[in-house]
């Protein structure tokens, strides 16, 4: 079967890609390993619960009639109503540090005034890393790399509200350690402080059903538990794939969002694992997630926060821990304090981590267990100690390493955001927890890297001809991001080349 274009991944950036080249009577075949789709950010039910993935917040909210903005410019390409989205805005969220904590919301002033108070020495400061952001042009696909932390600390001297500025920036998107590209943290800095937070009402399901539906209206095909094995190439073009059950498809261009080194290794570009000429390709950053179903709202707990990015020494380290997780830093969200206009069937708090892959690889499973029973498994609720030691007498197996350290990490992670918010664990009904291993099992990832790549292909190239990259590794962040980088590869490298008339982002 030949096709203009195959797209490897149904995430954000496939799906927005997928439909751009639909919309104009591309014939586009979108291949996803797994039964559901969304990638990253995909949803799941568990024991009558139903979860998100992922999604904390959509960030780039515009409002309705809003013009020139990321979230504008996405709705114009896919031709969906922004009515159609179902947003829902944030209330407020926080940045808290000890001693300290500057509040936003998606009223920029807010958080300006925030700075001005909390740190009055650097209110100009800010104000001029402020204009620098917006002056910069982040869609400028061929401008230099350069350092966020040189440029910001050239406006802010005080290393603490530095830190403050990148902590959301980095933990919903930064793929590089204590630093990102400048490029990136514009792009984060105007996501998340000037346009801000949203949600809809029934979460992610409700974007990537939206997707779907407009995929396949528009004529795309979508294959499902279709992974592909490897990328065929003639000489040095991209002509097609090959699928894990040995079909070959062939196409003009294929636009992978599998990520950058995953991509480079089933086109044969780089070596299988562990090459040192990979090694500074190859991203660290991934995470734990615990999942808090409560009993009330969150709100009634005393949580007034959507979102509280929070830290618990004086300087942030945004970076692979030694140990399993960081628990000491990290993303307390409250999906039911967004401006919903009925209240959730859960009350949940989530809690993010910093995590190491490669320690939680390491640790053995339950015998007997198949992979995906062992990392969908539920973290263990606390138990009692009496009762642990009868179950020890009466001949129960312990728990496999792998299981305590979830129940281990659980624990730590819950104790020290207690700094930030009330006690909600007395009214936990049910806990789940993913770990890196979750992340690459179900995305493919290699290390569970969230964020993918430290290094970035901002204009898609990959080295062969016919073969782009599309989504996190392209170097657009967040959902809107991600669809905007399927979008924008698909004109430029489908759409532009075939001489289309196309509207561009």
């Amino acid at each position: 079967m030949h096709y203009d274009a195959i797209i490897i991944g149904a995430g954000m950036s496939g799906l927005g890609a997928g439909i751009r080249l639909a919309m104009y009577d591309k014939k586009v075949v979108v291949l996803e390993r797994h039964y559901v789709w969304g990638g990253l950010n995909s949803f799941y039910q568990f024991k009558g619960h139903q979860f998100d993935v992922g999604l904390h917040a959509m960030t780039n909210y515009a409002p309705k009639g809003a013009r020139g903005l990321p979230l504008t410019r996405l709705l114009k390409q896919l031709r969906i109503r922004w009515d159609e989205l179902d947003l829902h805005q944030q209330g407020h969220s926080a940045i808290s540090w000890p001693g300290e904590k500057l509040k936003f919301s998606n009223d920029f002033e807010l958080l300006r005034s925030e700075v001005a108070r909390a740190f009055p020495q650097q209110a100009d400061g800010f104000d001029k890393l402020t204009q620098a952001v917006r002056d910069y042009n982040e869609l400028d696909l061929d401008a230099p790399t350069l350092n966020a932390r040189e440029i910001v600390e050239s406006h802010i001297s005080d290393p603490v509200l530095a830190d403050m500025l990148f902590c959301p920036l980095m933990y919903y998107g930064s793929a590089r350690e204590n630093d990102m590209d400048w490029d990136q943290f514009v792009v984060m800095f105007k996501s998340i402080f000037f346009e801000g937070f949203a949600r809809p009402q029934a979460g992610v399901r409700h974007i990537l059903k939206l997707l779907i539906d407009r995929y396949r209206k528009a004529g795309g095909e979508l294959r499902m538990k279709a992974g592909v094995s490897r990328i065929i190439t003639d000489g040095n073009r991209a002509s097609g794939v090959e699928l894990d059950n040995g079909e070959v498809l062939t196409a003009d261009t294929v636009l992978s969002s599998a990520g950058l080194v995953e991509t480079g290794r089933i086109a044969g570009i780089l070596p299988a694992s562990g090459a040192d000429e990979t090694s500074a390709l190859q991203g660290k950053l991934s995470f734990t997630e615990t999942i808090n179903v409560l009993d009330k709202p969150a709100r009634e707990l005393g949580i007034d926060e959507t979102i509280i990015f929070f830290n618990n020494s004086e300087r942030f380290n945004y970076a692979r821990p030694d140990d399993l997780c960081d628990t000491g830093s990290g993303v307390i969200c409250m999906p039911g304090n967004f401006d919903l206009p009925e209240q959730p069937n859960d009350h949940l708090v989530r809690i993010t981590n910093i995590a190491n892959f490669d320690k939680w690889n390491a640790l053995s499973c339950d015998a007997g267990a198949s992979p995906a029973e062992v990392l969908r498994a539920p973290c263990p609720q606390p138990r009692d100690n009496a009762a642990e030691a009868a179950a020890t007498r009466a001949g129960e197996s312990p728990a496999s390493p792998y299981h305590a350290a979830k129940q281990h990490w659980y624990t730590r992670s819950c104790d020290d955001v207690l700094q930030h918010i009330p006690d909600f664990r007395p009214h936990t009904t049910l806990v789940d927890m993913f770990t890196p291993r979750t992340i690459r099992h179900y995305t493919g990832h290699e290390g569970g890297a969230v964020y993918g790549s430290p290094v970035k292909k901002r204009t898609g190239e990959s080295g062969i001809d016919g073969l782009y990259i599309i989504g996190t590794d392209q170097g657009f962040l967040g959902i809107i991001g991600a669809m905007l980088s399927g979008i924008s590869m698909a004109n430029r490298w489908v759409l532009q080349r075939d001489n289309a008339t196309v509207e561009t982002t």
